[in-house]
């Protein structure tokens, strides 16, 4: 018999939320096959069966669960008979915290868990469990009837005699009904985290237009060909491998700074993050071995993470270890000039506006150009002003360059 626990999954994950079992409880199930689907603050990762066999589910979809928590067991219908009954019965009720005796306990039947689902953050349902609320009771306020923070504490204030503790502020009492307290997502506590991180580098900017005429018309020109072979190609792939040759010229922008150590940490790999924008927020898609891939490998593994993101089934390993990253602000439809923040541990980050009919000057006269700008936020401890002029003017260069666009 062999048992499934939620294992530290990477990044440092601790917890994680049970979004659904992909097989009935009891029934046959082959080694590697995917059972469950966990909600991290990364991404949803899909777990497997370790063996073939029987499947004994233990925590219910819906729940919480910490680094070590028993999932599922596996084994044969003889070996799952000989396991507790307690030991089952225990693993499948939520846990709920003590709490003081003058606020009401009510738990949840097991038959008004099956009834309905409920929707609501890991963070919510922390603090139904801290204040004895039943979340199956609950009515939710949120977006299609998501349990909220309010909707917990108003129904915690109702089931007992000692008003629940706020922590809003005299002003926002003020303004009772008119605010709603929204509980972070997983992920939005990750990109919380990850901003606070960069927000450490001391960055600087450099900003500056490219003239990407002729990369335009590439694009064009090449366009329905590779559409007419299932592939959809956009001017990312050319600014990926452009970066990649500015990269090659200035390797301290492909790079790390350890700051125990101070020491710069120049990577020889050529792993691509492009930021990608999701419904619950923003993840990083990394297009690994991008200096290895041809114009349309990197447009196909663009389209392939980005759809991932979408439907969230994107990896964490497919979301780490960047060595560069770019995000694309022009794929919004809007922008002049940003400043991005750096992607940490990254040395850097690229951002890529809206490309745009502005006037451009041709031997001498003025004419009318497609002009990309782009940002540059670059960590000031590893890299100069003057360093970052000379990356910015080669990716520049090369996207200037139609003999370059042209070999691509």
């Amino acid at each position: 018999m062999k048992e499934i626990k939620f294992v530290d999954v990477g990044e440092g994950i601790t917890e994680g939320h049970i979004q659904k079992w992909l097989v009935e409880d009891g029934s046959e199930v082959k080694e590697d096959q995917p059972v469950v689907q966990v909600e991290t603050d990364k991404a949803v990762v899909n777990l497997p069966a370790p063996i073939s066999g029987l499947i004994k589910i233990v925590a219910k979809a819906g729940t919480d669960v910490k680094v070590g928590d028993m999932l599922a067991y596996f084994g044969t219908a003889d070996e799952l008979k000989s396991l507790p009954p307690a030991s089952a019965a225990q693993n499948n009720a939520p846990s709920v915290t003590q709490q003081k005796p003058a606020i009401q306990k009510t738990v949840a039947p097991a038959a008004a868990a099956e009834a309905r689902e409920v929707l609501a953050t890991p963070a919510v349902r922390k603090l139904a469990r801290d204040l004895n609320v039943d979340i199956f009771k609950v009515v939710g306020t949120g977006p299609s009837g998501r349990i909220i923070e309010n909707d917990v504490r108003a129904f915690a204030s109702k089931a007992s005699s000692v008003p629940v503790p706020k922590f809003s502020e005299v002003k926002e009492e003020a303004h009772e009904g008119d605010i709603e307290r929204q509980p972070m997502s997983q992920v939005r506590k990750a990109i919380a985290r990850n901003m606070e991180l960069s927000w450490t580098i001391p960055r600087a900017v450099h900003m500056d237009l490219i003239d990407a005429t002729h990369l335009f018309n590439i694009v064009e020109k090449e366009k329905q060909k590779t559409k007419d072979a299932g592939v959809k190609l956009t001017f990312l792939p050319f600014i990926i491998k452009a970066t990649i040759e500015a990269l090659k010229e200035n390797p301290r922008f492909n790079s790390s700074y350890d700051k125990e150590r101070q020491e710069v940490i120049v990577k020889k790999y050529y792993n691509i993050g492009l930021a990608a924008e999701a419904d619950d927020g923003l993840r990083v898609a990394v297009v690994k071995g991008a200096d290895r891939m041809s114009i349309i490998e990197i447009a196909q593994e663009i389209e392939r993470l980005g759809k991932k993101v979408k439907d969230k089934s994107i990896s964490i390993d497919e979301m780490t270890d960047t060595s560069f990253t770019i995000t694309n602000i022009g794929s919004l439809g809007g922008g002049y000039l940003s400043v991005p923040m750096i992607n940490y541990p990254d040395v850097a980050i690229l951002g890529v506006h809206l490309i745009r009919d502005m006037p451009v000057v041709k031997d001498g006269k003025i004419v009318i150009g497609k002009v990309l700008p782009f940002s540059l936020t670059f960590d000031h401890r590893v890299v100069d002003g003057a360093e970052a002029v000379k990356f910015g003017n080669a990716i520049k260069g090369y996207l200037e360059d139609p003999e370059f666009l042209e070999m691509l």
